[in-house]
């Protein structure tokens, strides 16, 4: 007998994300062309429908395209990623609450099981279902979404590139089964397809292999072969054979960086080493966030290799902790050092970071060589402490001295808009008329 539930998966994609988040918060800019630049006000990394028409790319440099947003009317924007994921949080509530069976995949998209809601029993059709989903989201967050509806992962992708891309469709296209879905696989470009790389497009279309399409038909054997197994879930992933079941938890991180270019350029270990602990101490955050605590520290600093008339200097540095913590001054203690045997006078350095390693998630292993303490007791509790404070007043309310006051070496901001949704203090104000 067939399953009573059949596979069903919706991609939900939102609409040019980060420029449709400044776009909720403020009504001049609703049929305006918005772009939102890299850190450091570097490259474009969002553009609006709008500014897509006048043919600003993805990833070319703000500062050589200046007259022409001034001249076009370009709204341009830095990046405020505090706003981005708390709207991305407020999307993905709304998704979850219509449908649990959910997988957040990337801060914007998100993929959906809907035949237990759209099954035999509960006869409810999809693309239905999907249009009022994502009217919902709109009315609730002001984002637009895009959903594409398929029996795999793969087509459902696949959907929302249809969805997205074709207007007439109403933001929701749902791919048929079979055959029928051939034709709309002939135009999808192999690059295209969720799990394909830029080196396997480059070996399928080498072997005339140019399509969604033609992996389709392509003979396994020949697919295993040439793209192991995971390329093999693909092509049957594109027959509609469903082989990547949803990941409603996502796994333990492996690792937790943070880095940024710097506004300026540094020169000094003093300005290096209150980068390089701030960073550390962000990274301890998340890291908590997440009941986790790591067992290793790399920081790395770089000279910018675009000045070959520079000296240039690049070098990382990893040192063990004692044991696994998420201790902010531990971490930032570490990073110090493993920065202080790194460091060479006389350069001029354009980045640094830090990575936390070795993490460990859960219970914390006992040691015999170092005991747990009244004092580690105390330090989760400071820590708590400076996380609900921190969350409460905005980030680097309270923070350790080492990490900087002034911070001249932060990265540039020129176009941030306020954290509309996370921060007292930046609020919407409403004006009367």
């Amino acid at each position: 007998m067939p399953p009573l539930f059949a596979p069903l998966f919706a991609l939900v994609d939102c609409n040019s994300f980060y420029a449709s988040c400044e776009k909720v918060f403020d009504p001049s800019l609703r049929d305006a062309p918005v772009v939102v630049l890299s850190n450091n006000d570097g490259c474009v990394i969002a553009r609006s429908a709008e500014a897509k028409a006048l043919g600003v790319a993805m990833g070319e440099p703000a500062f050589l395209r200046e007259d022409f947003y001034a001249r076009r009317g370009v709204r341009v924007f830095s990046s405020n990623f505090a706003l981005y994921g708390d709207m991305s949080r407020r999307v993905m509530d709304v998704l979850a609450g219509a449908c649990p069976d959910l997988e957040i995949y990337s801060i914007d998209e998100a993929f959906l099981r809907l035949d237990k809601l759209c099954g035999p029993l509960a006869g409810r059709d999809p693309a239905a279902l999907c249009r009022e989903l994502r009217a919902r989201v709109l009315r609730w967050t002001g984002i637009p979404v895009s959903v594409g509806i398929g029996s795999t992962k793969t087509l459902a992708k696949a959907a929302n590139r249809f969805a997205k891309k074709h207007p007439e469709h109403g933001g929701v296209f749902a791919l048929p089964d079979g055959p029928a879905a051939d034709q709309y696989l002939a135009r999808i470009p192999v690059a295209d397809v969720w799990g394909v790389g830029r080196k396997y497009a480059k070996l399928l279309e080498a072997h005339g292999r140019r399509t969604a399409l033609d992996l389709k038909n392509a003979p396994d054997v020949w697919v295993r072969r040439a793209m192991t197994v995971r390329g093999l879930m693909t092509a049957w992933e594109l027959r509609g054979r469903s082989c990547l079941p949803l990941e409603e938890a996502p796994a333990p991180r492996k690792s937790v960086l943070v880095s940024r270019c710097f506004g300026r350029p540094v020169r000094t270990f003093q300005e290096l080493a209150e980068a390089v602990c701030a960073y550390a101490g962000r990274a301890a955050e998340k890291l908590r966030a997440e009941g986790g605590r790591a067992g290793a520290v790399l920081a790395f600093i770089l000279t910018d290799p675009h000045k070959p008339d520079q000296p240039q200097h690049r070098a990382s540095l990893t040192l063990t902790a004692p044991r696994p913590t998420s201790h902010t001054p531990e971490l930032m203690a570490l990073a110090r050092s493993a920065l202080s045997r790194i460091y060479k006078p006389g350069h001029t350095y354009k980045k640094a970071g830090v990575m936390l390693l070795d993490l460990e998630h859960g219970p914390a292993r006992l040691s015999l060589l170092h005991p747990e303490t009244p004092r580690d007791a105390r330090n989760a509790a400071l820590m708590a402490v400076l996380d609900a404070v921190n969350a409460r007043h905005g980030r680097d309310a309270l923070r350790p001295a080492s990490a900087g006051l002034g911070r001249p070496w932060r990265m540039r901001q020129a176009h941030k808009s306020p954290r509309y949704t996370t921060a007292w203090d930046e609020l919407v104000t409403a004006r009367a008329g």
